[in-house]
């Protein structure tokens, strides 16, 4: 296979990309020509069993509260959400009544600092399609920007490259779908390369606490700001119980050096998936929230020469991905959570769902937006106190899977699922007001479509007559 290395370079120069980001992709593209194939086997690793808990760290309050100056909050904040029909950053999607994901971000900072008196920046990491959607929504919080300081900084773009020559993509119409975002493993390099890296360091900012802009329960808690601190890490990862909800995600596991890693679902070999999807084996997965030590990144990013090694995610795709019939092209992604592997101290701290509630699919929309989670007065969006994990729901992909005609069919606000263990729907039902669906719910609709009135009770299996509007 022919090495197209030189290609790269020159195309990558010629969309003005910094040398750290160019020789980031080099890393990883020489490995996929290479031959490596990017899997963690159970030779590797093995489970981890026992970790500190978030819930029993009061004893470090004082050191994380009087730390809190030196914190920046980074949110991710590049997707679109193109996967629920969204064209616009998906932060914007409301999801408790007309609050966005922004709008509940920007009240958390502004909330926390109200109630500890001490100000930290909020800083979002976009990519070029985001950023403008993003400072226009936060402007309508004056106070919440800090002089010197913008309000977020750029993740880089890279460039696909075909399936079968491995040559960097061309689109004959369309530049634009030759480029991919490389994964949130680059909110280090776009932090370096930015200079808000050492800006914040000037600054005194030791710390950032980073999560995806889609969870809400992600805030900033000096309990575990303190135990990282006392504990002198350089980085930590927030992790949470896997239940049958999560088991095709990521998993946290230790390799045979003792060391913390993560193994993601691209990473699993063919052979293992069943055993990877094991919740009691591999007990913990990976929240995508970090708190990391600013001077040990800057010291890693100098020992490496700007190109961090995180594990490669070898993504394949489609050239145009509203075209299956496109080429197929390979997208060289990283995870943030791989770096646990490379801070000489790093460690996971196991948190409860109240710091979880993330919104990838329509699915988990229906979730947050409904009685199963609360809004709380410091606008975090956590489960209700009588559950201990969210409702397990399947919507038909036909008829919910993008936003517009999701929101047709709940166009009187969700069901209750405050009762609801799983929630199954095969074939296409509207929902008046006032639907309570309690325990393992699942409703079925052969042809046509049917209406669950208001007020009504639904519990285990349900089959409903077209236009049938009775339930």
């Amino acid at each position: 296979m022919r090495d197209w290395t030189a290609e790269i370079v020159n195309k990558m120069r010629g969309e003005g990309l910094a040398d750290a980001v160019i020789q980031t992709f080099c890393h990883h593209y020489r490995r996929l020509v290479s031959g490596e194939q990017g899997t963690v086997d159970r030779r590797g690793i093995e489970p981890v069993s026992e970790l500190a808990d978030g819930s029993r760290l009061q004893t470090h309050r004082a050191t994380g509260t009087a730390a809190l100056g030196a914190v920046a909050v980074i949110k991710l904040n590049g997707g679109l959400g193109t996967s629920m029909g969204l064209e616009r950053a998906k932060s914007l999607l409301k999801v408790r009544g007309e609050l966005s994901f922004l709008d509940l971000i920007a009240r958390q900072v502004l909330a926390m600092r109200e109630a500890t008196g001490v100000s930290f920046p909020l800083l979002l990491m976009n990519s070029f399609r985001t950023a403008d959607d993003a400072e226009r929504a936060l402007s309508g919080y004056p106070g919440l920007a800090m002089e010197g300081l913008p309000s977020g900084f750029l993740q880089h773009k890279v460039p696909k490259v075909f399936a079968d020559s491995l040559r960097p993509a061309r689109h004959a119409s369309d530049s634009e779908l030759e480029w991919c975002p490389p994964g949130h493993g680059d909110v280090y390099t776009a932090l370096a390369t930015s200079g808000l890296l050492d800006d914040l360091l000037e600054r005194g900012v030791e710390y950032a606490f980073i999560s995806n802009a889609d969870n809400l329960g992600a805030v900033l808690d000096p309990l575990i700001l303190g135990y990282m601190i006392d504990n002198r890490l350089d980085f930590l990862m927030e992790v949470a119980d896997r239940t049958p909800a999560d088991r095709k995600g990521g998993h946290l596991c230790r390799r045979r050096d003792g060391r913390l890693a993560l193994r993601e679902s691209a990473q699993c070999p063919e052979d293992e998936v069943e055993e990877f999807q094991d919740v009691e084996l591999y007990r913990y997965f990976n929240t995508n929230s970090i708190w990391v030590r600013l001077p040990s990144l800057r010291s890693l990013l100098d020992e490496h020469h700007g190109v961090l090694p995180l594990d490669t995610l070898f993504n394949r795709k489609n050239l145009d991905p509203r075209d299956p019939d496109s080429p197929a092209v390979i997208q060289l992604e990283t995870a943030m959570g791989s770096a646990l592997t490379l801070f000489p101290r790093a460690e996971a701290v196991r948190v409860d769902r109240s710091r979880f509630s993330p919104v990838k699919t329509t699915n988990d929309l229906l979730g947050v937006r409904s009685d199963a989670f609360v809004l709380t007065d410091d606008s975090r969006v956590t489960l209700h106190p009588s559950r201990t994990s969210p409702p397990t729901i399947v919507l038909d992909s036909r008829f919910y899977g993008m936003v517009d005609s999701f929101e047709r069919r709940f166009a009187a606000g969700p069901p209750s699922l405050r009762a609801c263990s799983s929630l199954e729907i095969q074939g296409d039902v509207d929902f008046q007001a006032g639907v309570v669906l309690e325990g393992d719910v699942r409703i079925r609709v052969d042809r046509g479509a049917a209406v669950l009135v208001a007020s009504s009770r639904v519990t285990g299996e349900l089959e409903l007559p077209q236009n049938d509007p009775r339930a």
